[in-house]
């Protein structure tokens, strides 16, 4: 069952103050009990209880009795001068109270105003910096979690074909003999893969991807691997709080690693349990307006979004061969739970979790409708330059390169691009050069009715409200079925 694990060394500020009793008077840690990865493996606690636990994880504004803040350490985990740093630094951070304080617009968990800007890779700068000038940080908006399960599970999916493309390959060419495939997972394609005849992998015709050949789905330039990886890193990151699983255990003769006087802050069951709790939420969905006109608008808006090829690199759905989501992912890099150090624990993303849940195909799988090839892109050429602002290399990967942004939720996480600096679909589209240049001018040439219906379109996709029953749903909300959605637009384009 769940334990309760107390401070074993206490700062001088704190001293005295956690009692044993989780009902302590007075201040005191937000989170008083933490959970055992062995009671989630072995089914002691229900799915209901562990998503409780991971959803207070979430939305906990953390303390400095739960460990919030690293004095000894940068926020990519190299040790500092103890107290070199605030406690709280709205650049290089800690710069949060909770998770939720940056994911909650439109509801908990989704995404962030501008104002909760991050700057990316300020957290491992020692000394700490106060500057948000480009050359210190990349300035990032909060994206949404929802659907985070679904997309990691695809990653997964991607990347089993695409290491597997590679194994057949070193397969089939035989010693001194060249040969290449095309690197192709569900009907995306990462460029081509050549192996030399001293057998060497030739990997400058791969794009999109790293050559590990890992579809990275989180982070906006595509360098995370699971929710597990993005949940250490913001931990650490955002609220000085370290995970058992990258940073040590006191009971195992680790010492305090961030040197704030607590000691093991979050269980390997903790982060589980957050993880499980972002991987079940709602999948994003779409509102279908009342006004015949509107509803008009957005049908029209669909098939000029295809006809200008927009969904060449925003594919409109992605199959899912399996409906599970796994956990731990066993892709993940080291510092985050191994398949190998726990049993792996599993739910059906299309009847388990928030609703509204992943749409099921009768073959066993499920359909992602994601708008997204999980790929990296260019966006930048000679003349549009907006997504080529940032001067910090993260993880290798170009500054002019970032992850396909998923749509499904475009129509309520407004601002939109990777800073959150233009405020309209419409702005967001004008600034797409380099490889979606094509299909931004096609947009651009476009009358303004035309224009309009593609806006209109991507404004129905949507965060839908918790708890909703179906992935459409009508202006006020209520569920609509297959029949009726058909019903509404045959009625709707009859009346034009």
């Amino acid at each position: 069952m769940r334990k309760t694990y107390l401070s074993a060394a206490l700062g001088a500020g704190l001293l005295g103050m956690i009692a044993s009793n989780a009902m302590a008077i007075g201040d005191g840690p937000i989170v008083t009990e933490h959970l055992d990865q062995a009671d989630i493996v072995a089914g002691n606690l229900s799915f209901d209880e562990i998503l409780r636990a991971g959803g207070h994880l979430f939305s906990a504004k953390f303390n400095l009795y739960d460990g919030q803040s690293r004095p000894g350490t940068t926020g990519g985990g190299a040790p500092r001068v103890p107290g070199s740093a605030p406690v709280f630094i709205r650049t290089s951070a800690p710069d949060a109270n909770s998770c939720a304080g940056c994911h909650n617009d439109p509801f908990v968990g989704a995404a962030g105003d501008i104002v909760a800007n991050v700057f990316v890779l300020a957290q491992t700068l020692d000394p700490v910096t106060q500057s948000v000038s480009a050359e210190f940080s990349n300035d990032r908006n909060t994206l949404g979690m929802h659907g985070g399960g679904p997309i990691e599970m695809l990653a997964r999916e991607m990347t089993a074909d695409l290491q597997s493309l590679r194994a057949q390959l070193q397969d089939a060419v035989a010693p001194n003999e060249t040969g290449s495939v095309e690197l192709i997972s569900k009907g995306v394609h990462f460029g081509t893969l050549r192996v030399n005849a001293n057998r060497t992998l030739d990997y400058s015709g791969v794009s999109g991807i790293d050559n590990d050949l890992i579809v990275k789905p989180f982070h906006q330039k595509g360098v995370v691997i699971s929710m597990r990886e993005f949940s250490n890193n913001a931990m650490n990151h955002h609220h000085g709080m370290q995970s058992i699983e990258r940073f040590g255990n006191a009971r195992t003769g680790s010492d305090d690693f961030d040197q704030d006087g607590v000691v093991d802050e979050l269980s390997v069951g903790d982060i589980t349990a957050v993880t499980l709790w972002q991987a079940a939420l709602g999948t994003p969905g779409q509102v279908l307006p009342d006004n015949a006109e509107a509803l008009r608008a957005v049908i029209r808006g669909e098939r000029r979004f295809d006809q200008i090829g927009c969904a060449d690199c925003h594919l409109p759905s992605l199959k899912l061969a399996g409906r599970d989501f796994v956990e731990p992912n066993p892709y993940n890099p080291l510092g985050n739970l191994q398949p190998g150090e726990s049993e792996s624990y599993s739910f059906d993303m299309t009847t388990d979790g928030f609703a509204p849940r992943l749409e099921a195909t009768p073959d066993g799988g499920a359909l992602v409708r994601a708008y997204t090839d999980l790929k990296r892109h260019n966006l930048c050429d000679d003349e549009i330059r907006h997504f080529c602002n940032e001067q910090v290399v993260q993880a290798g990967v170009s500054t002019e390169l970032f992850l396909t942004r998923k749509l499904w939720d475009v129509g309520n996480t407004a601002p939109y691009g990777h800073r959150g600096d233009l405020t309209t679909i419409t702005e967001a589209i004008e600034q797409h050069g380099g490889e979606a240049r094509v299909s931004r001018d096609a947009f651009m040439a476009l009358n303004q009715d035309g224009k309009d219906e593609v806006v209109e379109f991507l404004k129905s996709l949507q965060i839908l409200a918790p708890g909703t029953e179906s992935l459409v749903v009508d202006a006020k909300g209520r569920p609509l079925s297959a029949d009726q959605v058909k019903a509404m637009k045959m009625a709707a384009l009859r009346k034009q």
